[in-house]
């Protein structure tokens, strides 16, 4: 059995492959982090921001949305300065914004950023059976709807391709190649 070729043999991108991608998430500040760092990786590649996670939690206060909602002028300048993290001005405003729209979730009553997303799959992760990475979309219509849906309550950041990759992720999706050991541990 051989794991997803995508993470290569990056000891960073295995440990992330083999401990954490496709893992069913449901913690609303862990979802929140990760939806925001898929944004900050929107034209790069996905090592690029794991290699700076560290920093990108130190940056921002842990991604704790309610401090970030509050960021200021002052707050984004020292950001953009900092070389520990990917520094766009787009992206960490997307960050910001994200905050103030993961707070109104939570405020409206709207139950949680858990329920929020997972409702995008009937509460219950979707099992593909890839035999390539090849084979492996993009996006696909219930990403299309989590980008508008997110859109709406005026997320960041938020495209497609962006959502399905926070879908497999935070485990919404399965998609580890059926000859990738994890492929059955994650259903478990």
């Amino acid at each position: 059995m051989t794991r997803c070729t995508w993470c290569g043999t990056d000891p960073i991108y295995v440990n992330y492959h083999d401990q954490e991608w496709g893992v069913p998430e449901h913690d609303d500040k862990a979802l929140y982090e990760k939806l925001c760092l898929d944004g900050f990786q929107a034209g790069l590649s996905w090592i690029i921001v794991l290699k700076k996670r560290d920093n990108f939690r130190n940056a921002f206060d842990d991604f704790d949305p309610e401090k970030i909602a509050k960021y200021g002028k002052r707050k984004v300048n020292r950001l953009l300065k900092d070389a520990g993290i990917i520094r766009s001005q787009s992206k960490i405003n997307g960050a910001i914004a994200n905050a103030k729209a993961w707070l109104k979730i939570m405020e409206k009553g709207k139950g949680s950023f858990d329920d929020f997303l997972w409702k995008h799959v009937d509460y219950k992760p979707i099992i593909n059976r890839w035999k390539t990475s090849v084979q492996i979309p993009v996006s696909t219509s219930i990403s299309e709807i989590m980008t508008k849906d997110l859109k709406k309550q005026n997320f960041k950041f938020v495209g497609p391709t962006i959502c399905y990759a926070f879908m497999q992720a935070v485990g919404m999706v399965n998609d580890h190649v059926v000859s990738c050991p994890r492929y059955k541990e994650v259903m478990q």
